[in-house]
């Protein structure tokens, strides 16, 4: 099928000998090969198959190019006698050269395009090998293991999962308006695996440039939105979710959302799960939004979008939990370093779940337990939340001591007008006192579920006790720095 002839020895010859060697020019005319002074190669299209929705592996696998790499690596080795192309952008300024040259390129730019060339086949190679670890990780089922004691999560993966050595290749999608602040570039890269996952597979309709902190604000809220099947809106602010709610459509639960904190929703993000339509271009109406987020768009509301809020980034974006792989790994940089975790997508094992309480939730607070938990997952640590079963009442987020956090929960609901009396509360860790728990109690929240595992649990489940709470014990913790 035409795999061997681009590894012929008398194209490799002609790539390999060097000019400057007699010995060499020598062998060439002795075995009749001609020297090629300029190679052009297009890789075959492994990034673009890839990319494609239901591809199968063998389709994948035949897009592995092995004769371009290696005539590619050929003459870039070579260059000080060859120059190599590997990109069409580079056509155009080659070509100009060779005009005003008489046929000849620099020293100069035989190096830059060598160099140029094996940062593409290292680029390459990087694409498949991310394409195939994240197609076993698809194919292979999930460890299932033991859990422990009082645990509702698969056990972490072993640190041999991790490369031992970590090479990260990423391509420029975006050039950003800013970084973190107007005095700092940034810009947006895409990981090259071929497969374009949550913010690489946005596409922006209207509104001006994005900035750094509008996407990891975007990021922030489409993990959220993630959590979700029924109809949901998210609003999120500096990273932490200030409005939740779901409900019979995407409009409702925008103005639930927005009621969960109508001060903070203004200069925020908003996302829904469901085609945005005219329902919730009316339910923000007047409120100035950064970004705006859903799957689909009605027509009629986009345009009334692009109309009434052009400062507002309005983007496409999947918004469904299956479009994502079922290991998702997440890169920080840190001085000097990089972190690099699974991403936390585990949920509530139902079984796993213990009631320490006297009392049992009723129906209507395991439902409300379940929403508050996936709420607190999202809040950065220490991390308190009140809600209800469909809408966040109020957050208590980064504070540096869990009671802190109780009380700051317990202030934002009264501030903007909600009933914190037949709440549930979420605590991401355990209560180490009980006195972040005797705050939400005293605001009227009635049940609570957190981790456990402090030493003073049962202080905190007498307390519990006392209140008349119910007490949901999950042995799963939820930080997020």
């Amino acid at each position: 099928d035409g795999r061997v002839k681009p590894l012929h020895p008398k194209v490799h010859a002609g790539i390999l000998a060097r000019r400057d060697k007699p010995e060499h020019l020598a062998q060439l005319e002795a075995q009749g090969i001609e020297p090629i002074d300029l190679v052009v190669i297009n890789l075959y299209p492994f990034e673009a198959t890839a990319a494609k929705p239901g591809v199968s592996l063998d389709e994948v696998i035949e897009q592995i190019d092995v004769g371009g790499p290696t005539m590619i690596r050929a003459a870039a080795k070579n260059w000080s006698s060859v120059a190599v192309v590997v990109e069409p952008g580079q056509y155009a300024p080659v070509l100009d050269e060779l005009k005003r040259g008489s046929g000849s390129l620099s020293e100069r730019t035989r190096y830059e395009l060598a160099r140029e060339a094996f940062r593409r086949t290292a680029q390459y190679d990087a694409a498949i090998a991310a394409y195939l670890r994240e197609s076993g990780t698809r194919a292979s089922p999930r460890p299932t293991g033991e859990p422990g004691a009082r645990t509702g999560v698969r056990p972490a993966p072993a640190p041999d999962k991790l490369p031992a050595v970590l090479r990260i290749e990423a391509q420029q999608a975006q050039s950003l308006r800013y970084g973190e602040n107007p005095h700092q570039v940034a810009a947006f890269y895409r990981l090259a695996s071929g497969q374009k996952l949550g913010l690489a597979a946005a596409r922006q309709l209207a509104g001006p440039e994005l900035s750094y902190n509008n996407l990891l604000d975007f990021s922030a809220a489409l993990s959220l939105l993630l959590e979700f099947d029924d109809p949901a809106a998210v609003t999120i602010k500096h990273t932490n979710p200030c409005g939740v709610a779901v409900a019979e459509s995407v409009g409702e639960a925008v103005r639930k959302a927005k009621a969960s904190d109508p001060v903070s929703i203004y200069g925020g993000i908003v996302g829904v799960n469901r085609t945005l339509d005219m329902e919730v271009v009316g339910a923000l109406s007047g409120v100035l939004i950064e970004i705006l987020f859903a799957p689909a768009y009605d027509p009629a509301a986009l345009e009334e979008l692009t109309r009434t809020k052009k400062k507002c980034r309005v983007l496409e974006v999947p918004c469904d939990r299956a479009s994502l792989p079922e290991t998702l790994w997440e890169y920080r940089s840190v001085l000097g370093g990089l972190l690099v975790q699974s991403a936390d997508q585990a949920d509530l094992d139902p079984a796993s779940l213990k009631v320490v309480s006297k009392r049992q939730p009723t129906e209507g607070e395991w439902a409300a337990l379940r929403f508050a938990w996936k709420l607190a997952k999202h809040v950065k640590s220490n991390a308190i939340v009140l809600a209800t079963r469909d809408q966040l009442i109020g957050a208590g987020a980064g504070q540096m001591n869990r009671v802190d956090s109780s009380r700051l929960a317990v202030m934002r609901a009264r501030a903007n007008g909600l009933e914190t009396q037949g709440s549930v509360c979420a605590s991401d860790a355990f209560f180490p006192f009980r006195d972040g728990l005797d705050v939400v109690a005293e605001a009227g929240a009635t049940a609570v579920i957190h981790p456990g595992g402090s030493l003073r649990d049962d202080e905190v489940i007498a307390a519990a006790d006392q209140h008349g709470m119910a007490m949901v014990l999950t042995g799963l913790r939820h930080f997020r720095h």
